[in-house]
């Protein structure tokens, strides 16, 4: 990441650098093994739950093709957060309070990586849902002919590749990514 001057003093650190330091960890322990629980217990449960929700999104054929394709996209990512970010974070929170810096480094920017990706592809399909909910109520009849299952596949890859180059931004200049973000 962008070398950035957080301090005001003349060395410059890194946000990983900053994050990842005793200086702002301090005596935290106790709330850092809280967040561990806690991002265990909410890994687990969005694993069986989106694991349940594609289960019944594979048997259920009742719905509209391009509006399961959203919705399986929805459950794959939030999946993706419950079996990946959530654990990078468990281990963040870890080798903060066991002062091991390298592991720290690499599952902080690790995890700011793939949840910065994941976070707005999930929001990105939520937006898409919204919309297509919309045209449902508006189009009516001619819905089924305007919202097809290829027109929401390229919907689904614009997302991806939004969400990928949003994230790659992130390295070259992170003021300017959070700016893109808003």
């Amino acid at each position: 990441m962008e070398m950035t001057n957080l301090t005001g003093h003349e060395k410059h650190k890194s946000l990983e650098e900053l994050y990842c330091s005793s200086e702002l960890t301090g005596d935290i322990n106790t709330q850092l093994i809280c967040l561990s629980v806690l991002n265990i217990f909410l890994s687990i449960t969005a694993f069986l739950g989106n694991t349940l929700i594609l289960a019944a999104f594979h048997k259920e054929s009742s719905l509209h093709p391009p509006s399961k394709l959203l919705l399986r996209n929805l459950a794959i990512t939030d999946l993706c957060v419950g079996i990946i970010v959530q654990p990078l974070g468990v281990t963040y929170y870890m080798s903060v309070k066991d002062e091991l810096w390298n592991t720290c480094r690499v599952a902080f920017i690790t995890a700011h990586v793939t949840g910065y990706s994941l976070g707005s592809v999930s929001l990105l399909t939520l937006t898409a849902i919204s919309v297509d909910k919309l045209l449902a109520l508006l189009l009516e009849l001619r819905y089924r002919q305007v919202v097809t299952l290829k027109r929401t596949c390229l919907t689904v890859v614009v997302i991806w590749a939004i969400s990928v180059v949003s994230t790659t931004m992130s390295f070259y200049s992170y003021l300017r990514a959070v700016w893109y973000a808003r």
